[in-house]
Order: structure tokens, then C-alpha cells, then sequence
């Protein structure tokens, strides 16, 4: 299934994701952009709508739960990225995955041994 998610439906789901399941109230509480609770709540009507999120009532407001898993939407987003930035070239990614100032020596090692396991599984 191709999962789409725009930024803001993006924004919402992480932080369904994070808490397992929530409310409009705590997702515009932990946004950092000040959200009318209508704008939300129709960010959760469209994720319902498209079957990434189900709802049930807990008092007078709906509590939401995903349907969809984190890894799923980001294999659907970071497919977007690699076509739409990088011309479909993992090799342009992961040099710019790296290539940043804030990659620590350990993430480079932890990279290069996942990197050199793929590759053995690869060649077997």
C-alpha cells in the first residue's frame, strides 16, 4: 500500500505515533505550530478518510489510533524524497545523509557495518 502523507498529516501521526493513541487536545498540544483545534480535528477526518487512523469516543471527545506504522509511511516518504530530490540515487541520499556536521563517529561506524552486512548478505 502507498501511504501519503502531506507535512501536516505527518506532523499529526507523529505524535499519534509517539503516544500510541490521542486526542485533537494532545496533538495540538504537542505541535509546535499553534493549530486551531478545527484545523486538527480536519487533519484527523483526512487521515481517517484515507484509513490511517480509526477513532473511538472516550467522553465527548474521539481518541484516534493509527493503522498505519511509522516504518510504512517512511519507506512512502523517503521514496518520495529519494525520486523527488535525489533523481531516484540512494548513493546522493546516504552521501548527504553523511555528509553532515552533526554525524557522530559511532553513527558513521554503525552505518558502515549495517552498510557491510547488506552488502555480505548481498553477495551470498
Amino acid at each position: 500500500m502507498s501511504i501519503h502523507l502531506t507535512k501536516r498529516e505527518l506532523d499529526v501521526m507523529s505524535v499519534v505515533w509517539e503516544l500510541g493513541s490521542a486526542t485533537v487536545g494532545e496533538v495540538r498540544d504537542r505541535l509546535t505550530d499553534d493549530l486551531a483545534y478545527s484545523t486538527v480535528l480536519t487533519v484527523f477526518r483526512t487521515l481517517e478518510t484515507k484509513g490511517h487512523v480509526r477513532h473511538e469516543q472516550e467522553g465527548k471527545a474521539f481518541r484516534y489510533h493509527p493503522l498505519i506504522q511509522p516504518d510504512d509511511a517512511g519507506d512512502s516518504v523517503l521514496g518520495r524524497l529519494l525520486n523527488k530530490v535525489y533523481q531516484g540515487s540512494r548513493e546522493m541520499l546516504v552521501t548527504r545523509l553523511v555528509s553532515g556536521e552533526n554525524v557522530s563517529p559511532e553513527e558513521l561506524r554503525n552505518i558502515r557495518k549495517m552498510l557491510d552486512e547488506r552488502l555480505e548478505e548481498m553477495e551470498r
